[in-house]
């Protein structure tokens, strides 16, 4: 019996720390995503083939590179609390001053994180496009068109 009480304090206390882990990323991702200009959130998983296939393509290195302005967040969701880092630097993003590395410590697979920053979250990859903490675009389902986020990026930061 004392075994088993010993047990669930361990699994609570496991949960509650996993719990705490995400909740500080995803305020970290919810204060930085306040400043002035446009930040992108990318939630994705280095597992996810259309995940790689979008790094493979070089066009989130281009995007990167071409928008020295913009912030890109790359938050590794459902993977263990594995950010992707060594993933990313393969495709020279890692090292990129406008680049902030994540990782949601959530498990893969059942009872991962279905939100984040208050946004469904249920596929990857999904980019979404902030200007001073305001969610202009959620491009929730798969992966993403590099010249359509290019005019999103635009779009966001003109003055309408």
């Amino acid at each position: 019996m004392r075994s088993k009480f010993v047990f669930g304090l361990l699994v609570f206390a496991l949960i509650r720390c996993r719990a705490d882990a995400a909740s500080q990323v995803e305020q970290q991702v919810a204060d930085a995503v306040k400043n002035q200009g446009i930040s992108i959130v990318h939630l994705w998983a280095p597992w996810c083939s259309n995940c790689q296939h979008e790094l493979k393509s070089g066009g989130w290195t281009k995007m990167v590179k071409e928008n020295p302005n913009v912030k890109f967040y790359f938050v590794s969701v459902w993977d263990n609390g594995d950010d992707g880092r060594a993933m990313l630097a393969k495709y020279d993003l890692a090292q990129q001053p406008n680049v902030t590395i994540l990782a949601d410590p959530g498990p893969r697979g059942a009872g991962h994180i279905q939100q984040f920053l208050g946004n469904r979250l249920n596929w990857i990859p999904s980019t979404w496009v902030f200007r001073a903490g305001t969610l202009l675009y959620a491009l929730n389902y798969g992966e993403i068109h590099f010249p359509m986020l290019q005019q999103l990026i635009a779009d966001g930061s003109s003055e309408w």
